[in-house]
Order: structure tokens, then C-alpha cells, then sequence
């Protein structure tokens, strides 16, 4: 049998349905990946174009960026693939985006409303990802609980 005709615990729940919370915490995901590729991209043009000073920093500052941005593009791609392993990335860039949107809404100008933004995203992903139906549609145990066919 392959693969698609044995479907394992870890990629189907009882219904067979993906949660919409769960694609709505993967489109979440997958937002925060394109703005920190456009970041990165954005901070590596102008590190490159820019002053001398500042170039080798702003050029260390994309590619960290453009780094950091495959986080929550690998959690939003194993959210859809419905992968339990995917849920802990994805929580880890939505801590991560906190601090930043904190220190955004204490900035001046264009970045207050960035931050009110990135507060609103992160915060809604968070209250998906931890909601019981996506919780389950990944086949995420809580402590204490064995797996199916697993005995303790």
C-alpha cells in the first residue's frame, strides 16, 4: 500500500477534514513569511546600494531576516500537510513576533500601525493554534496521554 491509501494518525483526524482554523493559523504563518522575505529583501537592497558604513551590516541583517523568514514558511507548509511537528514552530514565531510588535508600537510613524498589525496576527495564530480542533487535526496528545495503539 502506498502512503495515500494508509493514511497515518499524524496527517488525518476522525473527520478526515482539515479545520479551518488550521489553514486560517498556516495562511497566518505564511503572512509573516512573505513580510519577512520582503524584509529581508528590502534591508539586503539597501545594504548593497547604501553607504559604505553600514553595508556590511545591513547586508548581515537581510540574510538573517531572509533566514528567519523560513520558520514560519516550513509551519505554515506542515500546518496544510496537517504535521503535529509543525505546531511548535509555528507557536515559536508567533512568541517571537510579541516583542517585536511591542517594540513597533512604541516607535514613531508608519511602524505604530505595523505593530498594531503584527500584534493583531500573532495573537490571532496563538488562539488558533492552541484551540483544541487543531490540536487534534494534528494529532497532538496532551501530557499524559498515550497515542492511539500506544499503551503505557
Amino acid at each position: 500500500m502506498s502512503s495515500e491509501q494508509n493514511p497515518t494518525p499524524e496527517t488525518t483526524d476522525a473527520t478526515g477534514v482539515r479545520p479551518r482554523r488550521l489553514t486560517y493559523a498556516a495562511a497566518l504563518c505564511a503572512l509573516e513569511a512573505l513580510a519577512l522575505l520582503v524584509g529581508g529583501l528590502w534591508m539586503l537592497v539597501l545594504g548593497v546600494t547604501g553607504d559604505g558604513g553600514d553595508r556590511q551590516q545591513a547586508v548581515t541583517g537581510g540574510i538573517t531576516v531572509l533566514l528567519l523568514a523560513l520558520l514560519p514558511l516550513l509551519a505554515a507548509r506542515g500546518l496544510l500537510l496537517r504535521r503535529g511537528w509543525s505546531r511548535g514552530p509555528a507557536v515559536i514565531t508567533q512568541i517571537m513576533a510579541l516583542p517585536v510588535a511591542y517594540s513597533l508600537l512604541h516607535a514613531d510613524g508608519a511602524a505604530v500601525p505595523a505593530g498594531i498589525a503584527l500584534t493583531a496576527v500573532a495573537v490571532a495564530a496563538l488562539v488558533l493554534l492552541v484551540n483544541p480542533a487543531t490540536t487534534r487535526a494534528l494529532g497532538i496528545k496532551g501530557p499524559g496521554r498515550a497515542r492511539e495503539g500506544e499503551q503505557r
